[in-house]
């Protein structure tokens, strides 16, 4: 997906004020700072929306295809746009964004410019589109559209030369213009590296800030889609939230500036009074991967509902990829956790608490933003102008009333004015402060850990650089939603069992079997005997999830196995990292011989070393493997490749090598690391035995 290099140049188009779209009145507060632009603002609307990851890589099993596949590949045998739609309004999800063209190349509508396109596959025997199918798809199903084009293509023969950019240009004109109005246009920030361009089989490098004449580009889509946002690396409508998780920062400001550099915690939480309206996009899929795999699972229900409320609660826009399999369509295990997430939120948001309360205000900006608008949809409260940091609203409830979610807004035509506010609960005793979150923007949803009951709420605006104008507060009450648990085995080889939680009881058997009330309770790390399978579940107030993911003995090597880098064992803990400009090689000691498979290499999560250091250290972009009886004679390579998305997402890494084979000793090098970063990292390598 993305890369981890973003910067925003501004234009005028970029801050349009949206003031046209506020009453015209003496009497109406003046915007403070940046504004949303009117495609900005419906797009901030539209909230949640779908990803669509499907082209050649569904059928050879890649993240990244490397451009020499044939197009007789793309194959899917039961293609139905409709029911990929309808999974997507399942999710109750508002929109739809396909990817048209992937790093591949291969052109999922027959576009005029290529041979690597539809039209040269089997699918309908060459008379297929996929985007216009998806396209009236959506509209049948009242979705709104919008396309993926990658601007790297390692099929095309002229990547990283000027012919290719007059070509990608052409391409962006007949996907905007042919398909009806879109909502969004999607630019990948994953550009040049290895590819097979035309059968050149080289390396490609290009300066990604000016090589596509993005001047050109927003001019191609204003042109042609006035109503589309955009996301891409350089002065468009929305921005990169930073990771691929499914989680924005706390805060996370709709604001940037051009100041200050770029990073990636700048992303997860943007600039607060940036002069650039710039709201987070989170784009995360509903599996492990981004395109189908027959050996992932969608996250569960209350997974999503987790992404959910730290994405769109904390004011950023919702992307969930979904993936339809060979046969093009989402499968039912996806669709059945859509729509189980689906009647979460439902069943959440079915009745506003707040509804009939007596709202007061500490004070008022005229008739027109009464106290009591505070609870509508479309009119807002306004403090006065001199009632900033100290406002407040108080809510005395039409009966007592047992929540645990709460939401607020701001109505963003006025700009962002809070930086701050408590919410309290009236007591036997007085008020009680309940959460305090660091932001409300364009949507806040506070999640408490427990349920709370009371007769009167109160907000408090802790700080503001104007005075608040707010609207949408509602008190609900979630059903009992309980995650998953997570099974891992740690870099000693025990078993762990979590969950994102807390006071959550963990039950587990090893026989594979559903655990119950009477299996053993987890409490520490355990070693895994021979044979055994995990299962674990989750119980919270009467509900229960049972993990949908189970560990084998020896799928990964037990504990013995021992990794040496430069002929060093690496600490416990500690991340693998190689010398400056230096391969990093890993051997791994299984202790005795097993079957092997293949092997697992998870990025680096943290770094126990200087701030500039870490700015040098990336994870490996590729990788050779060789496999051993004695640790001295190796052969030749049984694998060699590259990890796909590896830059962006911190996700394990699965390589299965082309036929197993029985072997003590494995010896990875990493020849470089992402981005021409100096120094190779990895996190953690696991040994796959079956």
């Amino acid at each position: 997906m993305t890369q981890l290099t973003r910067r925003f140049l501004l234009s005028g188009s970029a801050a349009v004020s949206a003031s046209a779209a506020l009453p015209a009145s003496a009497a109406t507060p003046k915007p403070s700072g940046a504004v949303p632009a009117p495609r900005q603002l419906a797009w901030h609307r539209l909230g949640a929306h779908a990803f669509m990851h499907f082209t050649i890589n569904t059928f050879t099993d890649r993240e990244w295809g490397y451009g020499d596949e044939q197009t007789s590949l793309f194959n899917p045998t039961d293609f139905s746009a409709d029911q990929i739609a309808g999974a997507v309004v399942a999710g109750g999800l508002n929109g739809l964004i396909l990817t048209a063209k992937h790093h591949d190349g291969f052109c999922l509508w027959p576009s005029r410019f290529t041979e690597h396109s539809v039209r040269n596959s089997p699918y309908k025997d060459g008379k297929g589109d996929i985007v216009g199918e998806m396209a009236e798809a959506c509209r049948r199903h009242g979705l709104k559209f919008g396309v993926y084009l990658s601007p790297w293509d390692r099929n095309h023969a002229e990547y990283g030369r000027p012919a290719y950019v007059e070509y990608y240009h052409a391409q962006l004109n007949e996907l905007t213009t042919q398909y009806g109005p879109l909502f969004e246009v999607w630019f990948d920030g994953a550009n040049g590296g290895d590819g097979y361009y035309g059968g050149a089989r080289e390396r490609r490098k290009i300066d990604g800030h000016t090589y596509y004449q993005w001047d050109r580009v927003r001019e191609i889509v204003r042109r042609n889609q006035p109503d589309a946002v955009m996301f891409a690396d350089s002065d468009m409508d929305i921005r990169w939230v930073g990771n691929e998780d499914g989680q924005a920062g706390n805060p996370c400001w709709p604001t940037w500036d051009l100041a200050s550099p770029y990073s990636l915690d700048k992303a997860n939480h943007g600039v607060r009074g940036g002069p650039l309206w710039n709201p987070a996009e989170v784009d995360v899929s509903i599996r492990p991967g981004w395109f189908w795999h027959a050996d992932e699972a969608p996250k569960s229900p209350a997974t999503l509902t987790r992404i959910w409320f730290e994405s769109t609660g904390r004011g950023a826009s919702l992307l969930l990829n979904v993936a339809p399999d060979r046969r093009g369509r989402v499968p039912d295990a996806d669709v059945a956790s859509l729509k189980a997430w689906k009647a979460i939120r439902d069943k959440t948001f079915a009745a506003n608490l707040a509804r009939g309360a007596r709202v007061a205000a500490s004070s008022r900006f005229g008739p027109a933003f009464s106290a009591a608008n505070v609870l509508s949809e479309t009119v807002a409260w306004a403090a006065a102008k001199h009632d900033s940091a100290g406002a407040w609203l108080r809510f005395d409830l039409a009966r007592p009333a047992t929540f645990d979610v709460i939401r607020l807004s701001e109505d963003i035509r006025y700009g962002i004015r809070v930086d701050g506010f408590a919410v309290d609960i009236r007591t036997g005793d007085g008020w009680r402060e309940i959460a305090r979150p660091p932001s409300i923007g364009p949507e806040r949803l506070v999640r408490l850990d427990q349920p709370v009951t009371t007769t009167a709420v109160r907000i408090r605006i802790l700080g503001a650089s104007a005075a608040p104008i707010l609207n949408r507060f509602g008190l609900f009450r979630m059903p009992e939603v309980v995650e998953e648990p997570m099974i891992r085995r740690d870099a000693q080889g025990l078993v762990t069992i979590s969950s994102p939680a807390a006071g959550v009881d963990l039950r587990y058997t090893l026989d594979g079997s559903r655990p119950t009330a009477n299996s053993p309770a987890y409490t520490r790390p355990f070693a895994l005997p021979e044979g055994g399978t995990v299962k674990a579940i989750a119980r919270h107030a009467g509900t229960e999830a049972v993990s949908d993911v189970t560990v084998a003995a020896f799928d990964v090597a037990p504990a013995r196995w021992r990794i040496t880098a430069d002929g060093n064992e690496a600490p416990d803990g500690k991340p693998y990292a190689g010398a400056p400009g230096q391969p990093l090689e890993l051997v791994i000691d299984l202790a005795q011989s097993y079957t092997v498979r293949g092997f697992t290499l998870t990025p680096s999560q943290r770094f126990d070393v200087a701030i500039d250091v870490v700015a040098k250290m990336g994870p490996p972009a590729g990788y050779e493997a060789w496999l051993s009886d004695d640790g001295k004679t190796w052969g030749d390579a049984v694998a060699r490749g590259e990890f796909s998305n590896i830059a962006a997402s911190r996700a394990e890494q699965k390589i299965r090598f082309a036929a197993p084979r029985a072997a003590r000793f494995l010896r990875l090098e990493l020849p470089n690391a992402v981005q021409d970063k100096p120094i190779v990292v990895v996190g953690a390598v696991g040994i796959i035995t079956r």
